[in-house]
Parts: C-alpha cells; sequence; structure tokens
C-alpha cells in the first residue's frame, strides 16, 4: 500500500527537521558538562540533571522515538 507523493514528502520534511532538531539538542548538551558549563559552572565530577538539563535529555529522548516512529512509518508505508 502506497501513499501520494505529498504525503511522502510531508514525512521527509518532517523526519529532516527532527533529525536536526536531535542534533541541536546533543550539541547543546555537550560533553556531559551540561549548560552549566556555558556560564562558568559545571566543576562538579557527577551531578544529577536538573532543570534546563532535565528538559534538553528529556526532549532528546522523545524527539529520537519521534524520528524513529515516523522513519518507521515511512518505510513501512512507501511505495
Amino acid at each position: 500500500m502506497g501513499y501520494n507523493e505529498p504525503v511522502r514528502n510531508t514525512i521527509l520534511i518532517m523526519n529532516a527537521v527532527v533529525a536536526i532538531a536531535i542534533t541541536v539538542l546533543i550539541l547543546i548538551q555537550g560533553r556531559g558538562g551540561g549548560l552549566g558549563g556555558a556560564w562558568g559552572g559545571g566543576g562538579e565530577t557527577f551531578h544529577t540533571r536538573r532543570g534546563i538539563d532535565k528538559i534538553t535529555l528529556r526532549l532528546t529522548v522523545a524527539l529520537i522515538v519521534v524520528f524513529f516512529l515516523i522513519s518507521a512509518f515511512n518505510l513501512l508505508f512507501r511505495t
């Protein structure tokens, strides 16, 4: 079962936007320093994620799941 070209293009564009958002969120997270390190903090060796760091992590995981679902949908229902 296939679907028409405008729907396919929309799904591909959505997938690209989600992929760019994931890349940006991963780059924001840095190398484990968190966003606190951007303003001079983050000297601890271990810390629990709080505030914006926690939101960024959860949003990244959610977008990865969305990316997988869009990709699976595209693969299963392509023409």
